[in-house]
């Protein structure tokens, strides 16, 4: 049904945990991709071993280009954009599926609902190895949330057709930080309107521990970098973009918007506030330039 991308930098017992999820708690038959980044800590002869569809890189090229990559492989017409450190919970395709159905069309982005470091605080364990796959399972119904405004971006699904249209994932922002967002972008800018967040579809996640585990600095810097080049590009700031198109994002206290999905959505209201916070973002535009910022 679905082909899942999914890029790996050295993070092998989390990936395993991924895949065995996917294998167990999905009701479909999908087409798993994984593109190894270096590999040197036996993700790629795991990966050889297993038959699994792969690509690879020597050195680590980051999201965009991993994904890139990894998707021209893909042999099913919806693709679904992955971290490696995803827990799969029973059910999560079945809500994409109904929706795909319920939809009838292509022109959608859709994303489940991140659990644990994301949309719902629910401690399932901090790592792998504190990791309570029974407490998980047994609280699904519970954790379970309504479908909402926006996208988390990842897990995200996106038909193929729309993927090859605006070109996948825009490398320059690699290795990473602001390319969710973007891509979200030349979705939007290719007339997406539908962009859903299912609170039944679940994915228990780590909190970005390849990335951040190597260094937290580094991750900092990524996402202002991202913030950089996403408003040089688009003119208006990531949080912009999702606060006043997507209708999700941060409050004035940096905590996540949900509103429940009320349809496709529109173009944004321009009134006093719209303009006060574009006129931030032109600012910062403006001081970019004057710096002579490139990426």
């Amino acid at each position: 049904m679905f082909s899942i991308l999914i890029p790996s930098y050295n993070n092998l017992n989390y990936l395993k945990l991924c895949i065995e999820s996917l294998e167990k708690n999905s009701k479909f038959e999908h087409q798993i991709i994984i593109h190894v980044n270096e590999g040197s800590d036996g993700t790629l002869n795991y990966v050889q071993k297993n038959n699994f569809d792969y690509t690879y890189t020597s050195e680590n090229i980051g999201m965009p280009k991993a994904l890139n990559k990894a998707s021209k492989l893909a042999n099913f017409d919806y693709i679904l954009i992955s971290h490696d450190d995803f827990y799969y919970c029973p059910g999560w395709d079945t809500e994409f599926i109904n929706e795909i159905k319920k939809i009838n069309h292509n022109n959608f982005y859709l994303s489940g609902t991140m659990v644990g470091a994301g949309q719902v605080y629910f401690d399932a364990g901090q790592s792998i190895e504190t990791f309570d796959e029974k407490k998980l399972i047994k609280n699904i119904e519970t954790i379970k949330t309504f479908d909402f405004q926006g996208t988390t971006k990842c897990p995200g699904l996106v038909h193929k057709d729309i993927w090859n249209k605006v070109g996948g994932w825009s490398e320059e922002f690699s290795p990473t930080g602001g390319d969710d967002s973007d891509f979200a972008m030349k979705l939007w800018q290719n007339n997406i309107r539908i962009f859903k967040g299912l609170g039944s579809s679940l994915a228990y996640h780590f909190g970005s521990i390849t990335t951040r585990k190597k260094n937290k600095t580094l991750f900092t810097y990524l996402g202002s970098k991202g913030n950089k080049i996403f408003l040089k590009k688009w003119g208006i700031t990531i949080n912009f973009f999702e606060k006043f198109y997507l209708k999700s994002g941060l409050d004035g206290n940096k905590r996540l918007i949900f509103n429940k999905f009320s349809g496709p959505l529109n173009n944004p209201k321009k009134n006093l506030n719209f303009y006060i916070n574009l006129f931030k973002g032109k600012i910062v535009m403006l001081y970019l330039s004057l710096i002579k910022f490139k990426y």
